[in-house]
């Protein structure tokens, strides 16, 4: 009888970690001309990934101090997504603190034209892609929150969604912090540059109805204040989103309930793509 438990308990466990492992997840290897070095990804297809149907991909940013692996290591949901939502998922690699802008203090750091150009144009040559506004969104966590929202305002013709968990949305209360005056010199140098680069002053790009977008901010999280006020702005310019604030900080428990908002947002976006 102990037997027969402990073949059954290995059945069972063997039956989880095939449906936890079905999505076939990659580490790859792209090239950024721009800045002219390799830079790795994780990139994730449905377990009915075949060359013959072209699916949606959703863009997912890691956050400071993060890299392309942190999701698949730190969200253990996200290795059934995308076979839940029948979906290419890409982890970029974002650098220590890109903040995905095209630096203009630092060469050596083009991640605006690296994830909204060149990634892109790689992915969709490599996979059996929508190569369109309408198969692709992105979204990411705190930094990647920040840059998801930057790159879609700037690339509404590569974006059709956008998302942000606990985002730097203004980064101009933060002008000491998480590397951003590597990136675009002192705030007391260079205002000019950190007004035109926060996402909360990139409002003016966006008309009703241009991107689908969804924004959530725990209610104990640092970036609180500046995610309800981006939230504010774009309930005056009449902006549609979804906007979540709920009790939570600035960490993996919260992102790891976050994500699965994020996910079942863009699937639906996608879904009102398809023709009838």
């Amino acid at each position: 009888m102990h037997y027969l438990r402990t073949l059954l308990a290995l059945g069972i466990l063997f039956l989880v970690n095939q449906s936890v492992q079905a999505a076939k997840i990659d580490t790859v290897e792209t090239y950024s001309t721009s800045m002219k070095k390799s830079i790795k990804a994780v990139i994730m297809t449905p377990d009915t990934y075949t060359n013959d149907k072209e699916l949606p991909v959703l863009y997912l940013l890691h956050g400071y101090g993060g890299n392309y692996s942190d999701w698949v290591k730190k969200a253990a949901s996200i290795r059934n997504a995308a076979d839940l939502h029948q979906m290419i998922i890409v982890c970029p690699d974002g650098n220590i603190g890109s903040w995905y802008f095209d630096s203009p203090a630092d060469p050596s750091f083009r991640y605006e034209t690296y994830v909204a150009s060149e990634l892109v144009t790689w992915v969709d040559s490599h996979y059996k892609t929508i190569k369109d506004r309408s198969g692709r969104a992105i979204t990411g966590l705190s930094m990647g929150g920040h840059g998801a929202l930057y790159l879609a305002f700037r690339h509404q013709t590569v974006f059709g969604a956008a998302g942000s968990m606990s985002g730097g949305v203004d980064i101009r209360p933060f002008p000491n912090n998480w590397d951003m005056a590597k990136r675009l010199g002192t705030y007391a140098q260079f205002p000019e540059r950190w007004e035109q680069n926060t996402v909360i002053n990139l409002l003016h790009l966006l008309t009703p109805g241009a991107l689908s977008l969804i924004i959530d901010c725990g209610s104990d999280d640092f970036f609180f204040r500046v995610n309800n006020n981006l939230h504010e702005k774009l309930l005056e310019r009449n902006i549609a989103h979804d906007y979540i604030a709920r009790p939570g900080s600035h960490n993996w428990a919260y992102w790891n309930n976050a994500i699965n908002y994020q996910l079942l947002f863009m699937r639906q976006y996608f879904d009102r793509q398809k023709p009838n």
